[in-house]
C-alpha cells in the first residue's frame, strides 16, 4: 500500500494472511481428583508418589544450607515448550502441566499454577504437595515469608531468568531472607540416571529457498546494530533457542513442536562462537558454517556446557555484552559485571526477526495456503462423518495431522491440537487423549485449534463449528467473537502502537453485552520457528507494531460447562492509505 503520513508517523493496518491459534496443552478433566482430607487420603491412579524425591532433594538442600528451593517450569533458555530432559518440576512434583512453579522447604512443598491446570494438578500430585491457586512471584514470596524463619536462605538454580530473579529479589528486600544462586541444579542431582538423555538428532541447515537471508547477511546486520548502539556493545549473547536457529538458518528437533536445538551464541565484532554439541553436525553442515577457518565470518564451535565459563572469560577484558533480559538465565547474567552489561528486554535478534522481509512474508503466506487446504479438507470430512457418530476428539485430531502430512514441506504439528467438543471447548486449552475424549456430535459445538510446522513457515488456526441447530445465545456469542476478529483486523493505527493499546477492539463486541474471554488476543508467529513468536502480540510486554510483522487475532468466548468459541487467523501488518 502507498505510504501515508499523519504528521511524521505512518499508519498501519492488519492484512489477512491466513489462520492460526494460541495453545498450551493439558487440561485432563474435573472428575477423580485427590482428597487429602480422608484417612487414608484418596488418590487417583494418575498420582505420582514423590516422597522419596522430596526426601532426596531436602538432603541436597541441607548440604547447601538452604531453607527453601525454587523449581521453575522452564529450561535454561526460558523456552515455552521444553524437552523431556528439562521437565524438572514435572518430575519432582508429578504435575505435568506446562505452567507452574514449585517451592520446597524443609517441612512443606507447594505448587503455584493458574486455573487452566488446577484439576490436572489435583489428579497428578500426591498429598506431599499443596496446590496454590494464585500465581505470581509476589504470592510465592508471601508464602515463603510465612514458612521461613528470619535469616533463612532461598536457593534457586541457573534456570531462573534474570527478570524473575529481579522480581524475587525485590519482593524479599527488607525481609532478612537471603536469595542464593546455586550453580548446581539440585533436581538434576536427585534425578540422576533416570533423567532422559539429551537429544542427539542431527542439526541441519535450511535450504536457501526457505530462508529470507543467508546467515552471513544476518550476522552482518546484527553487527551493524551493535556499532550503531549508543552504548557500543562489543558482543551480543543469544540465549533463546529460536535466536540461534534463526541467525544461522539451522534446525533440529530437541524441543517438542519446535525445530530447535540446545545452543547459545556469543557474537562479537570479530568472532562468532556457537555453543552446541558439535558431534551433531555433518561435514556438510560444518562446511556451511565455515567451521575451522579463521576470520570474522568463521563459526567457532564450543561445547554447550562451556558457555558460562566462556562468557566469564570474555568479560575479563574491555568489553560490553548486549543481552535480552526476557530470555537470559540468571546463571549467565551474574557473571557479567554491571558496568559491562548492555541490557534490553529483547536482544537485537529477537527484534529483527519479528519483522519479516518480503521473501519471508511470501514463504509464510505459502505455508498458510497449504495448511488451509488441510483444514478445509478436515472440516468437509467432519461434516460428512460427525452425523454418523464415528468421530471423537482424539481421532479427529489424528486425522487432521494426517491431512497436514500430505502437504508439501510438512514436518509435524506446531503444538498439541486442541480438539474440543461441547463442554470440553469451554476449557480454552483442553487437549484430548486416546483414553480421555468425547464423541463429536451434531448437537454440540466443536472447537479445533491446530497448526503445522513447514520448512517455509509455522501455522496456527482456530475454527468453531456446529452441525445442528445452535441456541440463540450460542449464535450471538459466535457472532460477537467473529465481530471482534473482523473489527481488530480492519483496525488502522499509528506505526509503533503497542498491541495492548488496541487489544480492546477485539473485545468490544463482547463487552457490549457483558461477555469477555480470559486469554490473550494474539501473538507473533515464525518462519519454521515458534508458533508463539515473541515479542509481537497484544500483551503488556510486547513491542510496538511495525510493517512486516505477523500476528494472530483470536478472540473467544467460553460458557463454563457448556461450550467454547474461538476464531483465530493470522494477519500481516501493512501500511494503510489514509486521508
Amino acid at each position: 500500500m502507498a505510504r501515508a503520513h499523519w504528521g511524521c508517523c505512518p499508519w498501519l493496518v492488519f492484512l489477512y494472511a491466513c489462520a492460526w491459534s494460541h495453545p498450551k496443552p493439558g487440561e485432563l478433566g474435573r472428575e477423580d481428583v485427590r482428597d487429602c482430607s480422608t484417612n487414608p487420603p484418596y488418590l487417583p491412579v494418575t498420582v505420582v508418589n514423590t516422597t522419596a524425591r522430596l526426601s532426596a532433594i531436602r538432603q541436597q538442600m541441607e548440604a547447601w544450607n538452604l531453607s527453601a528451593y525454587i523449581i521453575p517450569d522452564t529450561d535454561a533458555h526460558q523456552s515455552e515448550y521444553i524437552g523431556k530432559h528439562d521437565e524438572r518440576r514435572a518430575w519432582m512434583t508429578g504435575f505435568t502441566g506446562s505452567a507452574g512453579t514449585a517451592v520446597v522447604t524443609m517441612g512443606k512443598a507447594a505448587v503455584w499454577t493458574d486455573s487452566r491446570y488446577w484439576t490436572q494438578a489435583e489428579r497428578e500430585m500426591d498429598c506431599n504437595w499443596d496446590l496454590k491457586k494464585e500465581v505470581g512471584i509476589t504470592v510465592i514470596v508471601s508464602w515463603l515469608l510465612t514458612e521461613m524463619s528470619t535469616g533463612g536462605r532461598v536457593g534457586f538454580d541457573f534456570l531462573v531468568s534474570f527478570d524473575s530473579w529481579k522480581s524475587y529479589d525485590a519482593n524479599l528486600q527488607g525481609s532478612n531472607i537471603q536469595l542464593v544462586s546455586i550453580t548446581a541444579n539440585l533436581v538434576d542431582l536427585v534425578w540422576g540416571s533416570e533423567r532422559p538423555p539429551v537429544p542427539s538428532e542431527p542439526i541441519f541447515a535450511l535450504e536457501n529457498a526457505f530462508t529470507g537471508s543467508t546467515w552471513q547477511e544476518k550476522v552482518s546486520n546484527i553487527r551493524s546494530q551493535m556499532q550503531e548502539h549508543k552504548k557500543a556493545p562489543t558482543a551480543v549473547l543469544l540465549t533463546a533457542l529460536d535466536e540461534t536457529a534463526w541467525l544461522f538458518n539451522l534446525r533440529s528437533s530437541d524441543i517438542p513442536y519446535n525445530p530447535f536445538f540446545y545452543s547459545y551464541t556469543l557474537l562479537t565484532n570479530s568472532s562468532i562462537r556457537l555453543f552446541v554439541n558439535q558431534s551433531r553436525f555433518s561435514p556438510e553442515t560444518l562446511q556451511y558454517l565455515n567451521s575451522g577457518c579463521t576470520g570474522p565470518m568463521c563459526v567457532q564451535l564450543e561445547d554447550y556446557s562451556r558457555v558460562r565459563d566462556s562468557v566469564q572469560a570474555y568479560v575479563s577484558g574491555d568489553v560490553r555484552v548486549w543481552i535480552g533480559t526476557q530470555y537470559t538465565m540468571y546463571g549467565l547474567y551474574e557473571v557479567i559485571p554491571q558496568e559491562k552489561l548492555v541490557a534490553d528486554s529483547y536482544s537485537p535478534v529477537m527484534i529483527t526477526k519479528a519483522v519479516k522481509n518480503s521473501k519471508e512474508q511470501d514463504l509464510l503466506r505459502a505455508s498458510h495456503v497449504r495448511d488451509a487446504v488441510a483444514v478445509i479438507r478436515y472440516l468437509v470430512w467432519l461434516e460428512k462423518n460427525v452425523p454418523k457418530g464415528t468421530v471423537d476428539e482424539f481421532s479427529g485430531a489424528e486425522f487432521l495431522d494426517q491431512l497436514r502430512g500430505e502437504e508439501d514441506f510438512f514436518t509435524g504439528p506446531s503444538f498439541e491440537t486442541i480438539s474440543a467438543s461441547g463442554l470440553n471447548a469451554a476449557l480454552a486449552h483442553y487437549s484430548p487423549t486416546k483414553e480421555l475424549n468425547r464423541k463429536l456430535s451434531s448437537d454440540e459445538m466443536y472447537l479445533v485449534d491446530s497448526g503445522g510446522q513447514y520448512w517455509d513457515g509455522t501455522t496456527d488456526i482456530t475454527r468453531t463449528v456446529h452441525w445442528g441447530t445452535p441456541s440463540a445465545f450460542q449464535k450471538e456469542a459466535y457472532t460477537r467473537v467473529l465481530m471482534g476478529n473482523i473489527d481488530m483486523s480492519r483496525l488502522i493505527f499509528p506505526a509503533a502502537t503497542s498491541g495492548r493499546v488496541v487489544e480492546a477492539f477485539a473485545r468490544k463486541a463482547l463487552w457490549d453485552v457483558g461477555l469477555n474471554y480470559g486469554h490473550g488476543t494474539g501473538h507473533g508467529i515464525g518462519n519454521f520457528l515458534c508458533v508463539h513468536e515473541w515479542p509481537v502480540g497484544f500483551q503488556y510486554n510486547n513491542i510496538g507494531m511495525a510493517k512486516g510483522m505477523f500476528t494472530s487475532i483470536e478472540p473467544g468466548y467460553y460458557q463454563d460447562g457448556e461450550f467454547g468459541i474461538r476464531i483465530e487467523d493470522v494477519f500481516l501488518v501493512v501500511e494503510a492509505k489514509t486521508k
